[in-house]
């Protein structure tokens, strides 16, 4: 079967100009254009834009699928189980809100009161979820699967007061990185200000701390380009700063 952009368009429920556009990047190519200049689509093309979409569905950037899907041992069925694995993790994450609100108005109309514990848990699932599909990999290996399922642990039984600390120190570390960066000097006393506050920041997840282990965390945020990224999203080089101060921190 063929399609042309408008067909394929259709059918797949993406717009003709994301197809011109996918092309254009040389991530989803036509298999040929037609004498009338018709960009035609074939079933291997129609293969492609189904994984691109399912990459899409699970937050990855253009520019990484391309990547990803370019790559000389890319297999298409190996793609496919892991997709269906992030899938599955992502309705289970789902399915935890959606009783969480559901148990949210059951109470408000009356029904079995909810603890601080139970508001939160969902979030709190969504988080560690999160984390392990991101990072969980690189994590393990770095730390292993008893330091991570310590701290995994511990974020589960936060109470609302924990888990709000660490998202307001989260936040105030960005604020402190965008000021910092570009003006202030690492080692210098914004640095350490920044580091300090990344320190409390792991105190709240992680169940025991070390200088080393916080150092070695803060040179994957340069190593690892997700890391970098969501870091630098805010200020560029706000990584390569909040590495050097962790690191200049630790050595004091």
């Amino acid at each position: 079967m063929e399609y042309t952009v408008k067909q394929l368009g259709d059918l797949a429920g993406v717009s003709g100009r994301t197809l011109r556009y996918y092309d254009q990047i040389d991530l989803l190519k036509p298999a040929y254009t037609n004498e009338v200049g018709y960009r035609i689509y074939g079933q291997r093309e129609v293969d492609r834009l189904q994984q691109i979409l399912f990459y899409r569905e699970l937050g990855v950037n253009l520019q990484r699928i391309k990547e990803i899907m370019d790559a000389p041992d890319f297999q298409e069925t190996v793609a496919l189980l892991e997709h269906r694995k992030q899938l599955l993790e992502k309705r289970m994450q789902l399915d935890v809100l959606i009783k969480n609100v559901e148990q949210t108005i059951a109470s408000r109309k009356g029904g079995k009161s909810m603890t601080d514990r139970e508001k939160f848990a969902g979030f709190k699932r969504e988080l560690v979820d999160k984390n392990e599909q991101k990072y969980g990999e690189e994590i393990r290996e770095k730390y292993g699967h008893d330091v991570v399922d310590a701290s995994n642990a511990k974020l589960m039984g936060m109470s609302e007061e924990e888990f709000s600390k660490g998202q307001e120190l989260a936040e105030e570390i960005i604020r402190s990185l965008v000021a910092a960066v570009g003006v202030e000097d690492p080692r210098g006393p914004a640095g350490r200000k920044v580091a300090e506050l990344h320190r409390k920041w792991l105190g709240v997840y992680w169940a025991t701390y070390s200088k080393e282990a916080h150092a070695g965390l803060a040179e994957m945020y340069v190593a690892d380009e997700r890391f970098t990224a969501y870091y630098d999203q805010h200020k560029s080089g706000a990584a390569k700063f909040l590495r050097d101060a962790i690191v200049a921190y630790a050595k004091s």
